[in-house]
């Protein structure tokens, strides 16, 4: 069986949590504290799995692999239906970038390790962190609705089924909500996420419904 080391508050592992649903995959989940005891992800068992010392880590039998869009593309090569990343060349570029935003333009600069690093060694105080969020976050998804404008509406955001897209727009619109941003300003991302939130595979990946929720 598939082993997913994650953290429930995780985005980067709730995007894994939420492409191993929809696929219908088996798999265990091995929680990992991002902030107890020091990080339990600096452990020396942890990382001798992962150098990188960071979640979702995959496990499949003998082979590990890091960083939540490599395991992406690993689960789509080896279990293609139901394809997650679906349509022609042109789109799936789309479906990239549109994760690539998330991935490389919002999500690193709310991760735990920067937050942390601007408060203990910066010595930012609690409010301009928080605007710090809200900066990133808001200018991200303002430009992710605004690319959305042209498109025609659909249930998802690339058309009638979700897929790599909703696996991460999904935690990120958790994870602004948790922040304090208000996603009601982005009706079309806000929208996908709902309806995302009242289909089983999203509902088990919900960080709420985790062995590890809460601690």
């Amino acid at each position: 069986m598939l082993k997913l080391y994650s953290y429930w508050r995780s985005s980067a592992s709730y995007r894994v949590r939420i492409a191993l649903n929809l696929k219908g995959l088996a798999y265990e989940i091995v929680p990992v504290h991002l902030v107890r005891e020091g990080g339990q992800q600096f452990s020396d068992a942890y990382r001798a799995l992962n150098p990188q010392s960071r979640v979702p880590l995959l496990v499949d039998g003998d082979f590990a692999l890091n960083q939540s869009l490599a395991i992406l593309e690993y689960l789509e090569a080896l279990h293609p239906q139901p394809a997650l990343l679906a349509g022609d060349v042109r789109t799936q570029a789309r479906i990239r970038a549109f994760c690539q935003t998330i991935n490389a333009d919002i999500q690193p600069l709310q991760n735990t390790g920067v937050l942390k690093y601007l408060g203990e060694t910066l010595q930012v105080d609690e409010q301009a962190r928080a605007a710090w969020l809200r900066h990133w976050i808001t200018r991200g998804l303002a430009a992710l609705e605004d690319g959305l404008r042209a498109m025609p509406d659909a249930p998802f955001v690339f058309g009638e089924t979700a897929g790599w897209a909703e696996c991460l727009l999904v935690p990120q619109i958790y994870a602004a909500t948790r922040f304090g941003c208000d996603a009601a300003r982005y009706p079309r991302l806000s929208r996908v996420a709902a309806h995302c939130a009242s289909l089983p595979a999203f509902q088990r990946a919900h960080p709420d419904a985790q062995p590890d929720a809460g601690g």
